[in-house]
């Protein structure tokens, strides 16, 4: 691996894959290098896509890409161990929203677009750090050798690796990841159909919360897709200590729990993945976004938004790959690549979707991470209802029930939360 290219992107994934679109659209000389077998095999989510990214970056998608299913369906639940309740949107609406996809399958689909356009995707070469001259980056090292760009696109992903050996950003704080182990299991179509409520290449997105993760910040999640499940478990990494049980046990707990067990009765189990996810958004981010020969996005930007309810991270990836190209097409009119020209690039993003959603939901994370919104508040609404629907002959009124139920939760308590999720959320 040697020579010289106009942009250097490192990683393959939805973030990287787009800017290497764009910029060899525009003409651009375009290395993508990988350091998994092919690209995508390293990339690791629950299994949805917002769309909306699509409509302007490839508007043809809809017949082309690998969707499994589009999401019709929505559902959020309060887990226990032995009850749940569940709150259960449907839509007819039959615009293309969001989608089901096995992000390897569409990892490739970009892969594919990139190659097309003229940029050259090379797998299996682990970076190991930056190439850096007189406090510019110039290139990329990997081993012996060194490959040289006018500008570097770093989208390694969460694991950041190249950006921490370079001095670029410091090592992710447990504060701010998330720990995902998933499992994909096989199930006939029509069983899916049938048991979910769907009609053919309608789709369900699930999340619940509390027993999945023995009540600690965290949740877990089930998609649907053609001919299998994908379900797993989130636990947020400044909890786990917590953890009376190894995290790769959550899964299979919450799989053989009485609601979820009899979903999947008969499936096969076809793949076991984890990765680390970033739950903080901005907090996430190293110190600059952008320098003299360099940009980063995607998640090794932090550029995920997690809402708990909603979790989008491949549509903020894409569009900060395709805002990047945007910034170093305008760079490359001025002609230069230092920090002040590609400043650009944070104007841009400003300008986008993603800093605007971002940065509204800053404070997110700090509202997610409080236990009680995983254990108590979970074990009261189920508790009232139960005690509710069990007529023995006592009146009871829904509000007395309700204070009956609150355990340790005080009306401070829920006041200040309250107000929390609807100032952050």
């Amino acid at each position: 691996m040697s020579g010289k290219f106009d942009v250097i992107v490192v990683g393959a994934g939805p973030a990287g894959l787009t800017a290497a679109q764009q910029l060899a659209n525009r003409g651009f000389k375009v290395l993508v290098v990988e350091r998994g077998k092919k690209p995508g095999s390293k990339n690791v989510f629950g299994g949805r896509i917002y769309a909306h990214v699509l409509d302007k970056l490839y508007p043809e998608y809809v017949k082309e890409a690998p969707v499994e299913r589009w999401v019709r369906r929505e559902r959020i639940t309060m887990m226990t161990e032995d009850s749940w309740t569940t709150i259960d949107f449907e839509t007819t609406k039959t615009e293309h929203r969001s989608f089901t996809a096995y992000l390897t399958n569409f990892v490739e689909w970009l892969d594919k677009k990139a190659e097309s356009a003229g940029a050259v995707v090379i797998p299996e070469i682990p970076i190991d750090s930056l190439v850096i001259r007189d406090g510019r980056v110039v290139g990329v090292r990997a081993g012996n050798d060194e490959v040289y760009g006018d500008v570097v696109v770093i989208a390694e992903g969460i694991n950041r690796l190249v950006l921490e050996r370079s001095g670029l950003a410091p090592k992710l704080s447990p504060e701010i990841v998330a720990l995902g182990v998933k499992e994909v299991i096989k199930l006939d179509r029509n069983a899916i159909n049938e048991r979910f409520g769907l009609d053919e290449d309608e789709g369900l997105a699930w999340v619940l919360a509390g027993y999945p993760t023995h009540y600690l910040p965290g949740g877990a999640f089930i998609y649907t897709n053609k001919e299998a499940i994908t379900l797993g478990v989130v636990l947020y990494l400044s909890h786990g200590y917590q953890l009376d049980t190894p995290v790769h046990e959550l899964v299979e707990e919450f799989r053989l729990h009485p609601l979820i067990k009899r979903l999947i009765k008969g499936g096969q189990l076809l793949e076991y993945s984890a990765h680390l996810t970033p739950v903080a958004g901005l907090n996430a981010s190293p110190p600059n976004l952008y320098g003299n020969g360099y940009l980063v996005i995607g998640d090794a930007a932090g550029f995920l938004l997690h809402l708990g309810i909603i979790i989008r991270g491949v549509d903020f990836a894409m569009e900060s790959g395709r805002v990047a190209a945007e910034a170093i097409t305008k760079a490359h009119d001025v002609g230069k690549y230092d920090a002040e020209t590609l400043s650009i690039y944070g104007k841009l993003l400003e300008e986008s979707f993603v800093l605007r959603e971002l940065r509204a939901f800053r404070n997110a994370h700090k509202v997610l991470i409080e236990p009680r919104l995983y254990s108590d508040y979970v074990r009261l609404i189920n508790n009232a209802l139960a005690r509710y629907f069990d007529i023995d002959g006592t009146p009871r009124r829904l509000g007395s029930t309700l204070l009956e139920a609150k355990g340790n939760v005080t009306l401070m308590d829920l006041a200040r939360d309250a107000i929390r999720v609807v100032m952050n959320l």
